[in-house]
């Protein structure tokens, strides 16, 4: 991939940011490569689109709530409108909202796709201050990721990605509500995408161990588990005889599933 002829859109799902999305905005304008950024407003109730507009950004609002992964598909289609005809797609870049004057940190993940060493790459965040959980939703990510795919990834609902366009396109239709990382994840695994974790060091806002925090966490095992299932249903999956050795994995490097392709 030509580098002096790609860039990259950020594109950020926002409800009800506010207070973050402004830093968020100013903060990923300074990532390499990055000549649009596109805030999807889902349903705020708040003058989110107003402050997102003010710090400069493209901004298009869903009237009622959608679901993050229906903002991402919105995102991903003004980028598409937006990139210019005879001109390679701009890399697609997922953020959170609520990373603030972190989201430059992010800028690790685009190299190793512009220079075609992976085609979607995702931030391993540090352990975040006042985070809750058990890990219950995390580790039915991993064990679904690993079962159908044989790749074990070390935080696979990290909703801060990099990837092509042809990436994005193989895992569409994106899985509702908070099942699309996971089922992302798989999708573009099955397809033969090489995907590839880095370390970020980003801070939002944790999900605490409250009452409402708990209602969160029960409603991503709910999608996470709906989103496999729904895989399993479909037999998306690589046969074991196609997969790569699970021993040969490495930490932090490009991971392609396929150890022998049937396609």
């Amino acid at each position: 991939m030509n580098s002096s002829r790609v860039h990259v859109a950020v594109v950020i799902p926002a409800k009800d940011e506010v207070d973050l999305i402004a830093s968020t905005i100013r903060s990923a304008r300074a990532i390499p490569y990055v000549d649009l950024i596109v805030v999807v407003d889902d349903g705020s109730t708040d003058d989110t689109q107003s402050a997102a507009r003010a710090a400069g950004a493209t901004v298009v609002r869903h009237p009622v709530n959608r679901g993050k992964a229906s903002a991402l598909e919105t995102g991903a289609s003004v980028v598409a409108m937006r990139d210019a005809e005879g001109r390679e797609p701009r890399l697609l870049m997922f953020i959170d909202a609520d990373l603030g004057e972190t989201a430059v940190q992010t800028a690790p993940l685009v190299e190793p796709v512009m220079s075609g060493q992976a085609d979607c790459t995702i931030a391993v965040l540090p352990k975040q201050a006042g985070a809750g959980g058990h890990g219950l939703v995390t580790g039915l990510s991993r064990r679904a990721i690993s079962a159908l795919t044989g790749w074990s990834p070390t935080q696979p609902l990290s909703g801060q990605r990099c990837m092509t366009r042809e990436a994005y396109e193989s895992a569409k239709p994106l899985a509702r509500g908070w099942g699309v990382e996971t089922a992302m994840t798989i999708d573009m695994l099955v397809a033969g995408m090489t995907l590839q974790e880095i370390p970020c060091d980003l801070q939002h806002r944790p999900t605490g161990n409250d009452f409402s925090g708990q209602l969160h966490r029960a409603g991503q095992y709910r999608d996470v588990a709906l989103a496999v299932n729904m895989r399993r249903l479909r037999g998306v999956r690589i046969a074991s005889h196609y997969r790569v050795d699970p021993s040969s994995q490495r930490p932090g490097e490009p991971f392609s599933a396929y150890r022998v392709r049937p396609f």
